[in-house]
């Protein structure tokens, strides 16, 4: 048994032993779960790919004469201001009004919120537009300036939820394509598309949520976050394999960062074809490996991983509830999978490598003494369905 105190004691000293979630799999294959648990302090775990439910709270200070804004675009792109004077959510999804959506279908999506929020990170300017009725302590009704991620007083990222557990494998068998948040569908299973990080991923590493709760340190595209909640439609019960992986859809989680100390590589705008504008993230979140329990979890492989492969044309959008079957993730990194009686070509739009490269980063960022863990305040549920919404008359 070993406590959050006295690994981050190892650490400040320079004497973690630290491996990435990769590596710690290989350890557990030569040496055993016991060993693995005594001599391993940390793995880091990571993923990167889209998280649509993502965005950005900022403050862009008083104007003079001073506006209580109301409504405000960043180049084009709307943010929420029904919050105070010049605070505004500017959501990863939104796209811009003037752009034709799916009008003519499919749309290309070419910009949005989540771009916006890429180019700030970059340093580079935006044009932020606003206005107001006016009242007698913020007389100014509108404004057109131009800002950069320096100018805001504050950028807070908060992302209600991100790190899903588990996910679909979409597939199309209909005899047209689609156009979905997990990329193009050909016609008649012509394709299978996924977005994990497999055994990368953060919550398959600690399917029971043990150590990654609510106030949890993060890495979240380079900046220091944490976990603030449970994510929007968290759902841990749910179906699971051995070693208790879920092989559903579960738990998530929502994070928080400040977008001033980010790094532009992790934090990258995307647009679906007939689908909408997203944002990709990097996520690294560290383990403490505190029992053998914990030990165990890690050495969860891509194998060991299943994830239900659903019909985008009709059981996803009429929520059927109908699964046509299910893969492991060693299968559908592989490239092909037979499926159904066919040989399937499979994609992935979370990329493993930077995954990977994330595990790295925190790993040396770890073991120089320079990001410690910190113990949850509240462990996230481990109980808990999720509702439909129900139209009522």
């Amino acid at each position: 048994m070993k406590t959050y105190n006295q690994i981050n004691d190892k650490i400040a000293s320079g004497k973690a032993v630290v491996l990435t979630a990769e590596e710690m799999k290989d350890y557990i294959d030569k040496y055993g779960v016991r060993k693995a648990a005594k001599e391993i302090d940390v793995v880091t775990t990571a993923t990167f790919g889209p998280m649509c439910s993502s965005g950005v709270f900022l403050n862009f200070g008083h104007s003079k004469p001073k506006i209580r804004i109301t409504q405000c675009w960043l180049d084009g792109v709307m943010a929420y201001s029904g919050i105070a004077a010049v605070d505004c959510y500017l959501g990863a999804t939104q796209v811009p009004d003037r752009d034709p959506v799916n009008s003519k279908f499919p749309g290309k999506f070419e910009f949005g919120g989540g771009h916006v929020i890429e180019k700030l990170v970059k340093g580079e300017s935006v044009e932020l537009f606003a206005y107001s009725y006016g009242t007698q302590e913020y007389p100014r009704r509108d404004l057109r300036t131009r800002i950069t991620l320096d100018d805001l007083n504050q950028a807070i990222m908060v992302n209600p939820r991100n790190c899903y557990q588990n996910y679909n494998v979409a597939v199309n068998c209909s005899d047209k394509r689609l156009y979905t948040y997990l990329g193009q569908l050909e016609p008649n299973m012509g394709n299978m598309s996924y977005c994990s990080a497999c055994q990368l991923s953060p919550l398959l590493n600690d399917p029971l949520y043990e150590t990654i709760g609510v106030g949890s340190v993060v890495w979240l595209a380079g900046a220091r976050g944490h976990v603030f909640s449970e994510g929007t439609q968290h759902c841990p019960s749910c179906l699971r394999t051995e070693n208790d992986v879920p092989a559903e859809g579960a738990g998530t989680l929502a994070l928080t960062g400040d977008l001033k100390k980010m790094r532009p590589e992790f934090v990258r705008g995307c647009s679906f074809v007939g689908y909408g504008a997203s944002l990709a993230l990097g996520v690294g979140i560290p383990i403490p490996v505190l029992n053998e329990r914990v030990a165990k979890h890690l050495a969860v492989r891509d194998r060991d991983i299943q994830a239900q492969v659903i019909d985008y044309s009709t059981d996803y959008p009429q929520r059927t509830g109908n699964v046509l079957g299910s893969v492991n993730y060693e299968q559908l990194r592989s490239g092909c999978v037979d499926f159904m009686g066919k040989k399937i070509v499979t994609s992935s739009l979370s990329s493993y490598y930077k995954a990977l490269e994330i595990c790295e980063i925190l790993k040396a960022e770890i073991k120089d003494g320079t990001f410690l863990l910190s113990q949850p305040l509240a462990q996230l549920p481990v109980k808990q369905g999720m509702k439909p919404l129900n139209i009522k008359k």
